[in-house]
């Protein structure tokens, strides 16, 4: 299935088509990787520690997948864009890790059964078909390992910065449905009851630092600009960002965001 087919189907942003290969240069440039509070924090709870075998779902330009290689665990990321996976295959690369990436969904990964002793999602789940996604999980993973679902989002209700651009967003694309979040984290994932037993959660926000470009940058490589509208509008929308954000903030500044991620074991 392609990326766009897989979207489209579940519904996301009123019917409109996402195709995140579009947004892989802006992706690899300018969108920020969790900082290493969260991969602290992950490995404080035992996942992402040397030796252990991760598999990083809907991995994109590989950030997970890459960062827990760095420290030492031997990791794999699969995706259905090919474009990104190119990415995060040159990424590795230059960064001198081994990372295995293979085009795959995640509702059939290309692994033997028990293979993995934590799975990975961060920022994706919600584009997988929950059910096949979760047949897959309990088959990769070993007895005992751990399904790992993670976020790392924008506060357009406590930013400034954030609400002003997620407004301009909407002007350019209404069927845009991530906005106004509002940074509530549940205790369990609704989804996960009667299948998962909770291991651990966590959530906590940052100030991330970003530069008037850098911003533009990440703003164009989300769902609702760089992956669902045509070249011209990318064009207007990011010339219309830049007098924004001229107007309102300095060359540097940040951005509050949450962090959450829960840690889920089959029963």
């Amino acid at each position: 299935m392609s990326e766009r087919a897989a979207v489209e189907q579940r519904g996301i942003d009123h019917g409109r088509v996402a195709d995140w290969g579009r947004t892989s240069a802006d992706y690899a440039t300018y969108r920020p990787d969790p900082p290493a509070s969260f991969f602290d924090r992950l490995a404080a709870l035992g996942v992402g520690l040397p030796g252990q075998r991760i598999l990083d779902l809907g991995t994109g330009t590989g950030a997970l997948a890459r960062e827990f290689a760095r420290r030492g665990a031997a990791a794999a990321g699969i995706d259905i864009a090919e474009a990104q996976l190119a990415t995060a295959r040159s990424l590795a690369l230059q960064a001198g890790l081994a990372v295995d990436f293979y085009r795959a969904p995640a509702e059939a990964v290309p692994f033997a059964d028990g293979a993995f002793d934590c799975i990975t999602a961060n920022q994706c789940w919600l584009y997988f078909d929950r059910a096949k996604a979760i047949a897959e999980a309990r088959r990769l993973l070993r007895t005992g390992g751990l399904l790992v679902t993670s976020h790392f989002s924008w506060l357009p209700r406590l930013d400034e910065v954030a609400r002003a651009s997620e407004a301009l967003i909407l002007k350019y694309n209404p069927q845009w449905t991530a906005a106004d979040w509002p940074g509530e984290i549940p205790a369990m994932p609704r989804w996960a009851d009667g299948e998962f037993r909770l291991r651990a959660m966590f959530w906590y926000d940052e100030e991330i630092a970003f530069t008037r470009e850098s911003w533009r940058g990440r703003i164009r490589a989300s769902r609702g600009i760089g992956a669902a509208l045509n070249d011209g509008e990318i064009a207007a929308f990011d010339a219309e960002h830049d007098a924004l954000l001229r107007r309102s903030v300095g060359e540097r500044f940040t951005v509050r965001h949450r962090l959450d991620a829960h840690l889920l074991e089959f029963k």
